[in-house]
């Protein structure tokens, strides 16, 4: 009988691989050294497999077409980010026999054997999986794109998952990559909720689950915390296991968050303590604030922005002719204004502050900050070539 053998969380930012200059590189290297602490499970317990449950930053599916779950099957799992290519074997079987055996469940689960994973994949590829040579099944979630999956819709998938899991001979691990606080893109971004985060631990700690899952879609916005609807899969698969915090990381934007929750072991550190229900945190309860579909009207820069992050040659074709490139995907003048931030990203210390012009011009808040985190290094290397005046590409 299959069992699950090893369940935790993990943070997935990608400013732990570009390591951009507005970061805190201590802080940085605290998360990396708790993601490595959590890869040493898959040592301890031997997974013949991994289900990784991710979600898409609009680097893996377009605007063109979102899935609310997807699995990527087929016989390998491709991920690029920041110039780093990763390249996993698949447990083809076992995602295909999620396929067939969830759709008999009620779960209507879109697939794809050739999608490329983007860094919610590829920086625990980097720091927790390293050169471990285990399958996994990569999971998508929409996360960023309302409408979003409930989180007790998302914990029924995971039960689902755990039965499955249980009708099968392999042992497999859990990874539930996200979270916690942030709000890419937005005018949030400066500002997480980290008491809410650190209230919410101190719930998973005590295996009070329940907490997480009776949170909505829309709470989960307006806390920067939709990421934790990956989280939710977990613990509907798990059920109510208390977890144990490894690391809570409150970066100027983003609270980074390990936590293991199967095996268990002896508590490393006392359980947290918070004195309010959501830690002091009002809801405003008025839909979603910060991530919705953007306007039709910048459907082609929105595409750009998409495509860019798929495509070295392009982000390099933006850098060396930028009106080029922006008459072929039509942008509109004041988009192409906002746009030429691509470009100039390289000379700037808070990577961030080209996102305002951009969300202006009709750019989805999320997409237009992993552009400008793709393209920071290739700009700011050309950058530094012309000021120590080193020739430059024609192309």
């Amino acid at each position: 009988m299959g069992e699950i053998v090893a369940a935790f969380g993990t943070v997935h930012a990608p400013q732990l691989i570009i390591r951009p200059p507005d970061e805190n590189p201590e802080m940085l290297d605290a998360s990396i050294a708790a993601m490595r602490e959590l890869g040493k499970i898959l040592d301890e317990t031997k997974p013949d497999a991994i289900v990784f449950l991710g979600s898409d930053h609009l680097e893996t599916f377009s605007m063109k077409c979102i899935p609310t779950f997807a699995i990527i099957g087929g016989k390998r799992a491709t991920a690029e980010f920041a110039g780093r290519n990763y390249d996993l074997p698949i447990h083809s079987e076992l995602a295909e026999d999620f396929l067939d055996k969830l759709i008999h469940h009620g779960f209507d689960i879109a697939y794809s054997e050739d999608a490329v994973l983007g860094h919610t994949f590829a920086v625990p590829f980097e720091y927790l999986i390293e050169k471990r040579n285990i399958p996994i099944i990569p999971f998508h979630t929409n996360v960023y794109m309302p409408p979003l999956p409930t989180a007790s819709r998302c914990a029924a998938l995971g039960r689902t998952i755990a039965k499955i899991i249980q009708g099968r001979p392999e042992r497999v691990a859990i990874i539930a990559s996200g979270g916690m606080s942030h709000y890419p893109g937005t005018s949030k971004y400066p500002q997480p909720e980290y008491e809410f985060d650190r209230w919410m631990i101190s719930q998973l700690e005590i295996g009070n689950t329940d907490a997480v899952l009776n949170l909505e879609p829309e709470q989960l916005d307006e806390t920067g915390n939709t990421e934790m609807l990956n989280w939710t899969i977990m613990l509907g698969a798990i059920g109510s296991v208390p977890g144990e915090l490894l690391q809570y990381t409150p970066t100027w934007h983003h609270g980074h968050c390990m936590m293991r929750f199967i095996p268990a072991r002896q508590r490393q550190r006392p359980i947290q303590r918070v004195s309010e229900e959501y830690g002091g945190f009002k809801f405003k309860n008025e839909g979603f604030q910060f991530y919705k579909h953007p306007p039709a009207s910048a459907q082609q820069l929105n595409r750009l922005l998409f495509d860019m992050r798929q495509n070295t040659e392009l982000c390099q074709r933006i850098i060396d002719n930028f009106d080029s490139v922006a008459e072929e995907y039509e942008l509109e003048p004041h988009q192409r204004k906002a746009a030429r931030g691509l470009v100039e990203v390289g000379g700037s210390k808070v990577v961030s502050e080209y996102v305002p012009a951009m969300v202006e011009a009709g750019a989805h808040p999320l997409s237009a900050l992993m552009s400008l985190l793709t393209i920071y290094p290739m700009s700011r290397k050309t950058m530094m070539g012309i000021s120590a005046g080193t020739p430059q590409s024609s192309m």
